[in-house]
């Protein structure tokens, strides 16, 4: 698969100033109490101290929380995430793929980071994973940007073991279409399984998991204390904290007061079809190298596979400074989310007959986000960007999921340190 579309598309754009009214710290909201009066969610007069605090309660934010508390003893970590529930967004719309680093014969150091982390992934979340599947990638004979050759010695560099697949499962895909397939060992997640081990896993670790709630504006005051001020149904409140990471994916320019990060992102509107396989590939998670093909695998949240295709998954981009710094989930809510699910399938058949005939179940539409300057090798590395103006504060976006463990050692390697104790107040 592995492969780029750009899609062009004018975009129903709104900037974050569209509110219609102040903002962050400017607001009557976050003004002391007394200082207006009127009815509405109460305001606490005093921030908040923590020692940490993550914005984003995807995959990546819960794990850094809990490396931040657990692994480097910080007393006092908050964990914010504007929707209900954790893992809500891209971290679980996605293929749920497990990478052991096939994927990327054009990005050498994203394969090798996964063919190192998977084993560890699996290890800490093994009742999280879906091994009782068949993964089968294969090498189209036209519009490669691989030989089936060139993947087979690939494989070898990276040490991922890739055998020709036998008869049975060879004789699924058309011999026009492909060259070769290969079996290899990749697993898919369960992300509801993997969401109710990760707040278990912060709830006994002692993080402040607030839901429900969005960050609104950041002050940084220079050395010491970041001022973040929060939102939610029921209250306004600033907190104080030493340390801040931003994990907010396609969030990530999104806060009041932070600016949006040196490195350039892309932002696309992509689209994941969720269908009901035949019989006959009940079990299989197939991947077509390497441009502008598809890839299946088990959804297991819903029971169903999900379908990703190169050209028809991405509706359309944009960058941050396309779009005047426009909130990409506003950008995904006004999308009407036309289906193209069908042009998926009937190409995917093609290459893997069995396909013929079937219809979507589903869709999931989501913002996916990527780093601009990795549009040419595929590859995924993790932003790890320091703020300009604080030393405490960090931009994060992750790439693949089992690639986490390259943030935790980062982390590693920051002088964090927990303050005086000091109530969180409620």
């Amino acid at each position: 698969m592995s492969d780029t579309d750009p899609h062009p598309h004018p975009l129903p754009l709104r900037g974050r100033g569209d509110t219609g009214g102040a903002t962050g710290f400017d607001s009557p909201l976050y003004r002391a109490a007394g200082e207006g009066g009127g009815e509405g969610p109460s305001t606490s007069t005093a921030a908040d101290r923590v020692d940490a605090l993550v914005i984003g309660g995807g995959f990546y934010g819960c794990a850094i929380a809990l490396h931040l508390k657990r692994e480097l003893g910080l007393a006092r970590v908050c964990l914010v995430e504007r929707e209900d529930r954790l893992m809500a967004r891209a971290s679980y719309t996605n293929q749920a793929r497990l990478h052991n680093g096939y994927h990327y014969p054009r990005s050498l150091t994203t394969a090798y980071r996964s063919r190192v982390n998977m084993p560890r992934f699996v290890a800490d979340h093994p009742d999280c994973i879906v091994d009782e599947l068949q993964s089968v990638y294969a090498v189209a004979r036209r519009n490669s940007k691989v030989t089936a050759r060139q993947f087979a010695r690939f494989c070898q560099q990276i040490g991922a073991e890739a055998r020709p697949a036998p008869r049975p499962l060879a004789g699924l895909f058309s011999e026009r279409a492909i060259e070769a397939s290969f079996l290899v060992t990749e697993y898919a997640f369960d992300t509801a399984k993997l969401r109710a081990q990760m707040q278990g896993d912060l709830a006994a670790a002692g993080v402040d998991l607030r839901l429900a709630t969005a960050v609104r504006a950041v002050a940084l005051d220079g050395p010491g204390a970041i001022r973040v001020a929060l939102e939610s149904a029921t209250e306004e409140r600033t907190i104080a904290a030493d340390w801040l990471f931003n994990c907010g994916y396609a969030g990530l320019n999104g806060i009041a007061g932070l600016g949006p990060t040196q490195a350039r992102l892309k932002f696309e509107i992509t689209e994941m079809a969720l269908i009901e396989m035949p019989e006959e590939l009940a079990g299989l998670a197939v991947t077509v190298m390497d441009g502008p093909f598809f890839s299946t695998l088990p959804f297991p949240d819903r029971g169903l596979h999900t379908l990703s295709h190169v050209r028809y998954t991405p509706h359309f981009s944009w960058t941050a400074a396309e779009a005047d710094d426009s909130d990409p989930y506003a950008v995904l809510a006004a999308y009407d989310r036309p289906s193209r699910a069908g042009p998926m399938l009937r190409d995917a058949a093609r290459y893997l007959p069995a396909l013929a005939g079937r219809a979507p179940v589903d869709s999931l539409f989501e913002v996916k986000t990527v780093l601009l300057a990795n549009e040419v090798d595929d590859g995924r590395p993790i932003l790890f960007e320091q703020h300009a103006r604080h030393d405490g504060c960090f931009s994060v976006l992750g790439g693949k999921i089992d690639n986490v463990y390259d943030v935790c050692a980062t982390l590693q390697s920051l002088p964090l340190r927990a303050a005086a104790p000091e109530p969180l107040h409620g």
